[in-house]
């Protein structure tokens, strides 16, 4: 999601006009998924993404599964100086995705007794991080998972901005976020209102450290293993990011419309990230994921009734449940969740009047505005007009 932290990139990009590269290396990769060649929509999907590529964007990639069954398709590139074509089986950035399976980690913690969604965050995030947060002990467990906290925006700091830009490389750890906010006061009463901030689900990533020892392998365990992902990664596993399918990432930094190469900056500021950002993964795979937490295969009907209660907007419109969204699109509903970074961006969601789970991505940067997005938009539309 969008933040000032888009302002501050603009800011830096319009004072630096050196040409900006950093690749990595990408692989043409073979789907092994059965997908069902006669699906009735395919045409108008295909083309749709085909306009998206068309629209600016370096590669563009759909996965859909409906009462039809799976079907996906591709266009443009995964990594454009080599003219490697952009596949279904690349792994794509789920970023800000991520908080949904961070939310149902934390929702099999409290099914499993070992989490009192209301109670205060302090009861199981240990005081080397709850020192940094104003009023902690106001803020309970469920006022992270909805963005009720009023905790501040880690990555609106200019400071952290400032690191993250003149030092790709620097080694961001999980306290260092806290430190950008340290003795800054709530910026609303706890509970009161609903404001989206990722630093929500870094305390919500530290606190299941706490409880499980790793977070990463928790996730892992609890959701990756369980469902068969097989082609979803994070934290813990071996080589995380160092994969030969991880899609290139671009972003138009000057917002002209030109696009250029910040693999190395996307990888590294992803990998520094928990909780809030940090899973990469096929779009089939994304799809399976939404799919079983639908089916209840990951949590209790009960638990998912919490997680679909939403809080709502200050317009009194429906914004957040428990690291889900509430989404209106063409006319159709849907939950799930959408995703943004310097590089990439996606949607998940599932229509549940339609029977529709629709995975969109790009490799193209969301987080600061680019003429591009237009495009992209009318494009992305036309996508669930075919598909729902």
């Amino acid at each position: 999601m969008k933040s000032i932290f888009s302002l501050f990139l603009l800011l830096f990009f319009l004072t630096n006009c050196s040409v900006y590269r950093a690749d990595l290396p990408s692989a043409k990769c073979n789907s092994s998924e059965i997908i069902n060649a006669e699906y009735s929509r395919a045409a108008a999907a295909g083309a749709a993404i085909k306009e998206l590529a068309k629209s600016g964007v370096p590669g563009a990639v759909l996965a859909v599964y409906s009462k039809e069954g799976w079907w996906t398709t591709s266009a443009g590139y995964a990594k454009i100086e080599d003219k490697t074509a952009m596949e279904p089986c690349h792994l794509q950035y789920l970023q800000s995705v991520a908080k949904t399976y961070m939310a149902v980690a934390v929702l099999k913690l409290y099914e499993q007794g070992k989490v009192d969604l209301d109670a205060p965050m302090t009861r199981y995030l240990p005081d080397r991080y709850s020192r940094y947060i104003a009023d902690a002990q106001k803020i309970t467990v469920r006022m992270l998972l909805n963005h009720t906290s009023g905790v501040p925006e880690y990555n609106s700091e200019p400071a952290y901005v400032t690191t993250l830009l003149q030092k790709p490389d620097y080694p961001f750890t999980p306290e260092d976020y806290l430190k950008y906010i340290n003795g800054k006061p709530l910026t609303f009463e706890p509970g009161s209102r609903h404001s989206y901030r990722n630093t929500n689900f870094v305390l919500l990533a530290l606190l299941t450290d706490a409880l499980t020892g790793d977070h990463a392998r928790f996730i892992t365990q609890t959701i990756f293993e369980p469902l068969g992902l097989t082609q979803t990664f994070y934290r813990s596993q071996p080589g995380y990011l160092n994969y030969p399918n991880l899609v290139n990432a671009y972003w138009d930094r000057h917002s002209d419309g030109i696009v250029e190469n910040a693999s190395r900056l996307q990888r590294n500021n992803v990998a520094a990230l928990i909780g809030d950002d940090g899973i990469v993964a096929t779009p089939v795979d994304a799809v399976k994921f939404l799919k079983g937490l639908m089916e209840g295969k990951l949590l209790s009907a009960a638990t998912m009734a919490q997680m679909k209660t939403w809080v709502n907007d200050p317009q009194g419109k429906p914004a957040y449940g428990l690291g889900l969204i509430p989404t209106t699109i063409n006319g159709h509903e849907g939950w799930g969740h959408s995703g943004g970074g310097i590089g990439a961006g996606c949607e998940l969601y599932y229509f549940p009047k339609e029977g529709v789970y629709v995975f969109i991505g790009v490799n193209l940067g969301t987080v600061t505005d680019s003429p591009l997005h237009v495009g992209l938009e009318k494009a992305r539309d036309k996508v669930y007009e075919a598909v729902l």
